[in-house]
Protein backbone atom coordinates (compact mmCIF):
# COMPACT_ATOMS: atom_id res chain seq x y z
CA UNK A 1 0.00 0.00 0.00
CA UNK A 2 2.98 2.16 1.03
CA UNK A 3 4.35 2.01 -2.56
CA UNK A 4 1.22 2.47 -4.35
CA UNK A 5 0.85 5.51 -2.11
CA UNK A 6 4.24 6.87 -3.06
CA UNK A 7 3.70 5.94 -7.01
CA UNK A 8 1.08 7.72 -7.41
CA UNK A 9 2.45 10.85 -5.48
CA UNK A 10 5.01 10.68 -7.94
CA UNK A 11 2.85 10.80 -10.52
CA UNK A 12 0.67 13.93 -9.28
CA UNK A 13 1.21 17.09 -10.85
CA UNK A 14 3.00 19.66 -8.54
CA UNK A 15 1.03 22.81 -6.88
CA UNK A 16 3.12 25.01 -9.51
CA UNK A 17 2.09 22.79 -12.38
CA UNK A 18 -1.63 23.23 -11.29
CA UNK A 19 -1.75 26.98 -10.55
CA UNK A 20 0.09 27.46 -14.33
CA UNK A 21 -2.20 25.39 -16.16
CA UNK A 22 -4.11 27.73 -18.18
CA UNK A 23 -7.32 24.99 -18.03
CA UNK A 24 -7.48 25.42 -14.05
CA UNK A 25 -7.00 28.53 -13.43
CA UNK A 26 -10.48 29.85 -13.74
CA UNK A 27 -11.16 26.98 -10.24
CA UNK A 28 -9.05 29.26 -7.96
CA UNK A 29 -7.52 29.00 -4.71
CA UNK A 30 -10.27 26.07 -4.04
CA UNK A 31 -8.59 23.79 -5.62
CA UNK A 32 -5.46 23.89 -3.65
CA UNK A 33 -7.21 23.16 -0.63
CA UNK A 34 -4.71 20.06 1.26
CA UNK A 35 -7.53 18.19 1.55
CA UNK A 36 -7.78 17.83 -1.80
CA UNK A 37 -4.64 16.13 -2.23
CA UNK A 38 -3.73 14.70 0.79
CA UNK A 39 -4.37 10.57 1.82
CA UNK A 40 -6.46 10.96 4.76
CA UNK A 41 -8.53 8.33 5.90
CA UNK A 42 -11.87 10.29 5.62
CA UNK A 43 -11.04 12.17 2.42
CA UNK A 44 -9.91 9.28 0.65
CA UNK A 45 -13.03 7.34 1.24
CA UNK A 46 -15.27 10.22 0.29
CA UNK A 47 -13.75 10.28 -2.91
CA UNK A 48 -14.17 6.86 -3.36
CA UNK A 49 -17.77 7.46 -2.84
CA UNK A 50 -18.11 10.05 -4.70
CA UNK A 51 -16.36 8.32 -7.53
CA UNK A 52 -18.24 5.00 -7.27
CA UNK A 53 -21.56 7.67 -7.07
CA UNK A 54 -20.85 9.08 -10.42
CA UNK A 55 -19.19 5.89 -11.89
CA UNK A 56 -22.70 4.52 -11.58
CA UNK A 57 -25.22 7.29 -12.47
CA UNK A 58 -23.48 8.86 -15.16
CA UNK A 59 -22.36 7.27 -18.59
CA UNK A 60 -20.42 10.07 -19.17
CA UNK A 61 -19.03 13.08 -17.72
CA UNK A 62 -18.10 11.06 -14.69
CA UNK A 63 -14.60 12.48 -13.92
CA UNK A 64 -16.14 16.15 -14.07
CA UNK A 65 -18.75 15.27 -11.98
CA UNK A 66 -16.46 13.55 -9.90
CA UNK A 67 -14.09 16.58 -9.82
CA UNK A 68 -16.59 19.00 -8.86
CA UNK A 69 -18.17 17.36 -6.56
CA UNK A 70 -15.11 16.44 -4.42
CA UNK A 71 -14.12 20.38 -4.31
CA UNK A 72 -17.30 21.10 -2.99
CA UNK A 73 -17.05 18.53 -0.21
CA UNK A 74 -13.02 18.61 0.56
CA UNK A 75 -12.97 15.36 -0.77
CA UNK A 76 -9.63 13.65 -1.95
CA UNK A 77 -9.74 14.55 -5.95
CA UNK A 78 -7.29 11.91 -7.61
CA UNK A 79 -9.10 9.24 -5.97
CA UNK A 80 -12.53 10.72 -6.99
CA UNK A 81 -11.93 10.79 -10.36
CA UNK A 82 -10.23 7.34 -10.26
CA UNK A 83 -12.67 5.50 -8.17
CA UNK A 84 -15.25 6.51 -11.30
CA UNK A 85 -13.55 4.09 -13.17
CA UNK A 86 -15.69 1.55 -11.60
CA UNK A 87 -17.81 1.33 -14.82
CA UNK A 88 -15.39 1.12 -17.61
CA UNK A 89 -15.63 -0.10 -21.16
CA UNK A 90 -14.99 -3.91 -19.52
CA UNK A 91 -17.38 -3.43 -17.03
CA UNK A 92 -20.44 -1.64 -18.50
CA UNK A 93 -22.45 -4.77 -20.05
CA UNK A 94 -22.99 -6.68 -16.49
CA UNK A 95 -23.67 -3.39 -14.32
CA UNK A 96 -26.26 -1.94 -16.98
CA UNK A 97 -27.13 -5.63 -17.25
CA UNK A 98 -27.55 -5.96 -13.95
CA UNK A 99 -29.38 -2.74 -12.88
CA UNK A 100 -31.92 -3.29 -16.09
CA UNK A 101 -32.71 -6.27 -14.46
CA UNK A 102 -32.57 -4.67 -10.67
CA UNK A 103 -35.16 -1.88 -12.26
CA UNK A 104 -37.55 -4.54 -14.08
CA UNK A 105 -37.54 -6.18 -10.37
CA UNK A 106 -38.08 -3.26 -8.15
CA UNK A 107 -40.70 -1.84 -10.87
CA UNK A 108 -42.46 -4.21 -13.68
CA UNK A 109 -44.52 -1.77 -15.48
CA UNK A 110 -41.84 0.69 -15.82
CA UNK A 111 -40.50 -1.98 -19.15
CA UNK A 112 -43.66 -1.06 -20.89
CA UNK A 113 -42.83 2.88 -20.52
CA UNK A 114 -40.07 3.81 -22.98
CA UNK A 115 -38.63 7.51 -23.14
CA UNK A 116 -38.16 9.75 -26.09
CA UNK A 117 -35.08 9.56 -28.96
CA UNK A 118 -32.38 12.18 -28.16
CA UNK A 119 -31.48 12.56 -32.63
CA UNK A 120 -27.82 12.49 -33.26
CA UNK A 121 -26.50 10.36 -29.96
CA UNK A 122 -26.31 7.06 -30.88
CA UNK A 123 -25.12 5.46 -27.90
CA UNK A 124 -27.82 7.60 -25.22
CA UNK A 125 -30.67 6.58 -27.94
CA UNK A 126 -29.68 2.78 -27.05
CA UNK A 127 -29.23 3.58 -23.44
CA UNK A 128 -32.67 5.50 -23.47
CA UNK A 129 -34.25 2.70 -25.35
CA UNK A 130 -33.84 0.23 -22.47
CA UNK A 131 -35.61 2.79 -20.37
CA UNK A 132 -36.90 3.66 -16.69
CA UNK A 133 -35.78 0.14 -15.72
CA UNK A 134 -32.31 0.62 -16.69
CA UNK A 135 -32.12 4.07 -14.99
CA UNK A 136 -33.95 2.79 -11.91
CA UNK A 137 -31.38 0.44 -11.40
CA UNK A 138 -28.15 2.42 -11.79
CA UNK A 139 -29.57 5.35 -9.40
CA UNK A 140 -30.58 1.87 -6.79
CA UNK A 141 -26.74 1.07 -7.52
CA UNK A 142 -25.11 4.68 -7.30
CA UNK A 143 -27.28 5.44 -3.85
CA UNK A 144 -26.87 1.57 -2.25
CA UNK A 145 -23.18 1.31 -3.60
CA UNK A 146 -21.50 4.89 -2.88
CA UNK A 147 -22.04 4.71 0.83
CA UNK A 148 -20.75 1.07 1.12
CA UNK A 149 -17.75 2.06 -0.36
CA UNK A 150 -17.29 4.95 1.89
CA UNK A 151 -17.52 2.53 4.46
CA UNK A 152 -15.66 -0.57 3.32
CA UNK A 153 -12.73 2.08 2.47
CA UNK A 154 -12.79 3.15 6.09
CA UNK A 155 -13.05 -0.56 7.37
CA UNK A 156 -9.80 -0.83 4.86
CA UNK A 157 -8.09 1.47 5.98
CA UNK A 158 -8.66 0.29 9.98
CA UNK A 159 -7.26 -2.89 9.64
CA UNK A 160 -4.32 -1.57 7.23
CA UNK A 161 -3.18 0.42 10.10
CA UNK A 162 -3.56 -2.55 12.55
CA UNK A 163 -1.81 -4.93 10.38
CA UNK A 164 1.10 -1.64 9.80
CA UNK A 165 1.44 -1.59 13.62
CA UNK A 166 1.12 -5.36 14.43
CA UNK A 167 3.82 -6.09 12.31
CA UNK A 168 6.25 -2.98 13.52
CA UNK A 169 6.07 -4.32 16.81
CA UNK A 170 6.88 -7.68 15.93
CA UNK A 171 9.92 -6.49 14.01
CA UNK A 172 10.93 -4.44 17.32
CA UNK A 173 10.24 -7.26 19.49
CA UNK A 174 12.39 -9.05 17.17
CA UNK A 175 15.00 -7.03 16.99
Amino acid sequence: MRALLTYLRAKLPSREQLRNNRFLRWLGPGLFCPGLWCFRRRTVALGVAIGVFFGMLVPVGQSPLAAACALLLRANLPVAITSTLVSNPLTYAPIYYLAHQLGITLAPGLEQVSLPAIGGLGWLDSVLALGLPLLLGLAVFAVVLSPLSYLLTLQLWVWQTRWRRRHRHLRHAAG
